[in-house]
């Protein structure tokens, strides 16, 4: 499964966005506000699910920022990091 399919099914079961499918998840659509409606508490929550579905422990928020901006630029994120 692609990264970016396996993140939005990830993100539809522990965020619990209930009667959403991952097809209806745009892949560059902004994860927060008028994207998917996301907000600051949903980020750490995104920033566990990482840690338990992709092994991925981030070190600093400021660091990351940019990979929160759509489930294209986290799977980016999420790949480069597993390869590195």
């Amino acid at each position: 499964m692609e990264t970016k399919d396996r993140l939005k099914k990830v993100m539809i079961e522990e965020l619990n966005l209930e009667g959403m499918r991952p097809e209806d998840i745009q892949d560059d659509a902004p994860i927060f506000r008028e994207g998917l409606g996301l907000d600051s508490l949903d980020a750490v929550e995104i920033v566990m699910l990482l840690k338990k579905h992709f092994g991925i422990e981030l070190k600093s928020m400021e660091e990351s920022k940019p990979a929160f901006q759509s489930v294209n630029a986290l799977a980016a994120f999420i790949d480069a990091r597993r390869n590195a």
